[in-house]
């Protein structure tokens, strides 16, 4: 019989995007940069940094390329709390806001973590965000629950499915009482919300 799948978002749920994000920032422009605010949800706001003209714009996000999403920090605990779900029976898949050209690289990352992630399907963020780009795969995949640390991520994924918010740094969170009413549970991180779900009775 297949295993139960259990699907995973990548950046805030297992890797660090935020360390990922400082590296980079050091990268284009030669220093690390300062955080002004730890409990900011957005990069931009977590960092003491200055609004970038358009030519240093262009260059910053060039350098997120296949080198930088093959290299994204893991976040503490994150392994753990992937071997005790594939112990527990379920296979492990990371449906990603990425773009379709940096799936492999995501995965690569992923498996260079030692995280048990069988694959990796890519949704790409949408001009339309009135529905979630992942509801698509999350429909053909059919797992059983799907942790995501972004609300409107959960909007029109399918009812029967258990939506998990990860409620990370607060300040300037997009995660609204209205789009957060789509989650079935709420948790501090992958670790909390692994320590709920194998206390379930039908975990």
């Amino acid at each position: 019989m297949a295993k139960p799948i259990i699907a995973l978002d990548g950046d805030g749920v297992l890797l660090d995007y935020h360390a990922a994000y400082a590296d980079v920032w050091a990268l284009a422009f030669g220093a690390q940069p300062p955080v002004k605010d730890p409990l900011a949800y957005w990069p931009i706001d977590r960092f003491d940094v200055p609004v970038l003209e358009p030519a240093e714009r262009k260059h910053l996000k060039a350098l997120m390329d296949g080198t930088f999403w093959s290299a994204v920090p893991v976040l503490p605990g994150a392994k753990i709390a992937c071997d005790r779900l594939v112990a527990a029976g379920y296979d492990l898949v990371c449906v990603t806001a990425i773009r379709n050209e940096f799936r492999d690289a995501r995965f690569h990352n992923l498996r260079a973590h030692d995280l048990p992630i069988i694959d990796v399907i890519a949704a790409p963020h949408q001009a339309d965000m009135s529905k979630s780009p992942k509801a698509k795969a999350l429909a053909e995949l059919k797992p059983v629950a799907f942790v995501d640390d972004y609300a409107v991520y959960l909007q029109g994924i399918p009812d029967d499915l258990h939506a998990a918010l990860v409620l990370r740094e607060p300040n300037g969170s997009p995660n609204t009482p209205e789009l957060s009413a789509r989650a079935n549970s709420t948790h501090r991180d992958l670790p909390d919300f692994v320590d709920y779900w194998l206390s379930q009775p039908n975990s």
